[in-house]
């Protein structure tokens, strides 16, 4: 009996405590979580501040007038004003070869020949043949005059010298066929035959490129093919060489490619000293527009909303909301419109933490920038 009672007054006492905690849990629990939110809101305030109100750490930015320039960057390469690959216009066998790789040469200065002997004799012949002619022409045309031979008979000597003067004409044709000429001045390049080869109108012999002046070959985004128009100056760079070069467009394409929806334009390099050689890349820059004493912000200060776009100054020691219509944009910079003044004090960091009116106080102030190069 003893032993029941202490196993009923056992299981009573932990009844009782299960009660008690039952009934007293939802007051502890609640003491503990406003203590613990109290802390959590203590540490997860703004960077800054702390439970007695500090303001907010964050970098100024001092507007001041900025020139931007509004540039197209493209790519190009350098293209010889001319340049052919030079073969015969006949066939046969090379037996001369007048110029020196890697030289300068005039516009009709002869570069190679293939054998015309038989084109020479036949030349001859027809020469003495037209001699003939002449003098039987010379004879007839005195006796027409006389009456004492009729139009016809004279007519028909006339015809065999002319027929005769054609076959010449021909002939003299085809020798200038086995002569390879520069069409224009230019420096040729490395020989492709020698001499004793034989030659068709398909073999090339030597290629002449023109590099006085030089090209510039780039494309422009369609959008700026109304803007830029024969006479439009450009600058460009090429590797290894550290300045930059200068020159004007002469060509725009009428069409723009439906690829790449560019509008290919090209350039006039003087290149006198030929200090550029053809084939090489070239970075090209086209300044559209230069804007003076303009208001230019860091990209990071601008923050995107559905209506448009806001930045945040320090007014009076606290952080005022301001929207701002914004015009040309590079990767560093944007500028401003409307919205900004010279003299006002933008904030660039803790741009998650601003709030309209909340207490700001700089950590740094930073001077805005000199020219920013942009596009629209």
């Amino acid at each position: 009996m003893r032993k029941k009672r202490i196993i009923r007054a056992i299981m009573i006492t932990a009844l009782t405590v299960v009660v008690l905690g039952i009934i007293l849990y939802p007051k502890f629990n609640h003491l503990f979580r406003s203590g613990g939110g109290a802390e959590a809101a203590a540490a997860s305030g703004p960077r800054g501040m702390r439970g007695g109100g500090q303001p907010l750490l964050a970098t100024g930015y001092l507007i001041s007038p900025a020139e931007m320039n509004e540039l197209i960057y493209s790519t190009g390469s350098l293209v010889p004003d001319e340049e052919v690959d030079l073969a015969f216009e006949t066939s046969g066998k090379v037996v001369g070869i007048f110029f020196e790789e890697g030289t300068r040469v005039k516009e009709g200065e002869l570069l190679a020949k293939i054998n015309d002997r038989p084109l020479q004799a036949q030349l001859l012949k027809l020469q003495a043949q037209r001699k003939l002619a002449e003098e039987r022409e010379f004879r007839q045309r005195q006796l027409l005059e006389r009456d004492a031979i009729s139009q016809e008979s004279y007519d028909q000597v006339s015809t065999e010298l002319q027929a005769l003067q054609a076959d010449i004409m021909l002939v003299e044709a085809r020798i200038a066929e086995t002569e390879l000429r520069a069409p224009f001045d230019g420096t040729v390049g490395l020989r492709l035959i020698s001499e004793g080869a034989f030659a068709t109108t398909q073999t090339k012999i030597v290629r002449l490129v023109k590099n006085i002046p030089l090209k510039i070959e780039f494309s422009i985004p369609e959008r700026y093919s109304g803007e830029v128009s024969p006479g439009f100056p450009i600058s460009f760079m090429v590797d290894g060489i550290p300045k930059a070069f200068t020159a004007n467009v002469y060509a725009v394409d009428p069409k723009v490619d439906m690829e790449t929806r560019t509008i290919v334009a090209r350039a006039l390099y003087p290149n006198t000293n030929e200090e550029l050689k053809p084939g090489r890349f070239a970075s090209v820059r086209l300044l559209l527009s230069q804007i003076e004493n303009t208001v230019a912000i860091p990209s990071e200060a601008v923050i995107p909303e559905m209506g448009g776009e806001k930045v945040f100054v320090m007014k009076n020691g606290k952080a005022r909301e301001v929207a701002v219509q914004i015009g040309l944009r590079t990767e560093s910079h944007v500028q401003i419109l409307d919205g900004l003044t010279f003299g006002d004090t933008l904030l660039t960091t803790a741009i998650l933490q601003l709030r309209q009116g909340i207490p700001v106080q700089l950590d740094s102030l930073v001077i805005s920038t000199p020219p920013v190069n942009g596009m629209p």
